[in-house]
């Protein structure tokens, strides 16, 4: 709003510079903008960044990650078309990202050093600022919901540990045997993370069992025959949506980094590092290695320069992350809407599963960098 008001200014002086009437320029003032346009909704999603080539993954791989996002890009359409807040959509979205094990958040996400769970959530609406977060998670099935409830219904903003979990049952979320989490995908990873690190393996404390709800069962619990990239460093999965009433929101879930001690926390639960969102200026949900983004408060770093420089969302994106992000030395990418709702990422990694969709039509998802 605050580059609105400057426009509206600039065009006011120069109008009058040359001889313009005032009526003229009443004609290009906020107030006028804002009762002829048009909010509409936009969507974008990701999956995670990394070392994601074309060679080092299958045909049927790409296609079970082509049809998964596709899957919650077309619920996300549906639900903003329909008129859902994008609170709800975001928190959708996630939370079905968060059920698929081809993902780094909730099933499917990585383990510990000593082979446990770790999962990180956080969320933000940009019309009042409230955020939401949860660190450290082992038993809640549906991080961002936790993140959440955190917002909703509890003074503070981030919640972590042993607390979280806690917190999270006491507010009714489904908590489960942190079995649910596993795959063997993960466990394999953290087998081959600890060789390389020179660490003894733990014991394998939830897997492999057998099925035993079907009910439960989804279409790619069985990932075997799939060939996976190497993107055990920067898996995290992301949403930022902007609804029909012009909010947008952000959020971000993940299960960290593979093998990680001493309880370490990324990027993904910290506000203006992992996630942000603001009306009128910017939305964004990131993955990568949190030190960096955490240092660079790469989210809130992306919505000053919408907001103070003007620049478009997807210059600001491409100069925090090939710039600042670069020059430190770290690696990841981010998805953001702009004022808008303009929908962008970037990233400097070799790939990064994403999707984004608006309300003119346009669809567009895609894996690779190249």
């Amino acid at each position: 709003m605050k580059n609105r008001v400057l426009s509206a200014v600039a065009v006011f002086v120069a109008a009058m510079a040359a001889g313009c009437t005032t009526s003229t320029v009443a004609q290009e003032t906020p107030a006028t903008m804002t009762s002829t346009a048009s909010p509409g909704w936009s969507l974008v999603i990701h999956g995670g960044a990394g070392v994601i080539r074309r060679d080092s993954m299958s045909a049927e791989t790409e296609a079970a990650y082509m049809s998964a996002l596709d899957g919650v890009l077309s619920t996300g359409e549906t639900m903003l078309a329909g008129g859902s807040p994008a609170i709800d959509v975001v928190e959708t979205i996630i939370r079905s990202l968060e059920d698929d094990p081809l993902f780094n958040a909730g099933r499917g996400a990585v383990m510990t050093e000593v082979g446990t769970f770790s999962l990180d959530a956080s969320l933000m609406r940009g019309d009042t600022l409230d955020a939401g977060a949860a660190a450290g998670l082992s038993n809640v099935k549906h991080p961002i919901s936790a993140a959440r409830k955190a917002m909703e219904q509890s003074p503070h903003v981030m919640l972590a540990g042993d607390g979280a979990d806690q917190f999270a049952a006491q507010q009714g979320l489904e908590i489960v045997d942190p079995s649910w989490f596993y795959t063997d995908r993960r466990w394999e990873s953290l087998l081959k993370a600890l060789e390389r690190r020179g660490v003894a393996s733990p014991e394998n404390l939830y897997g492999p069992k057998p099925q035993t709800n079907p009910v439960e069962s989804i279409e790619r619990e069985d990932l075997s025959d799939l060939a996976f990239p190497d993107d055990r460093k920067y898996g995290t999965v992301g949403v930022v949506a902007k609804d029909q009433d012009g909010n947008i929101v952000a959020g971000t879930s993940t299960g960290g980094t593979t093998a990680k001690r001493w309880g370490r926390v990324g990027d993904s639960p910290v506000i203006g590092a992992g996630t942000y969102a603001k009306n009128d200026v910017c939305g964004v949900s990131a993955t990568g290695t949190g030190e960096y983004f955490i240092r660079l408060s790469i989210a809130y770093a992306i919505c000053s320069r919408v907001e103070l420089l003007g620049e478009t969302a997807q210059e600001a994106a491409d100069y925090i992350i090939h710039t600042s992000l670069t020059d430190l030395g770290g690696d990841g990418g981010v998805i953001v809407l702009g004022p808008d709702g303009t929908p962008a990422w970037s990233f400097n990694t070799e790939g990064m599963y994403r999707a984004k969709a608006s309300s003119d039509g346009k669809k567009l998802i895609e894996i690779f960098g190249d």
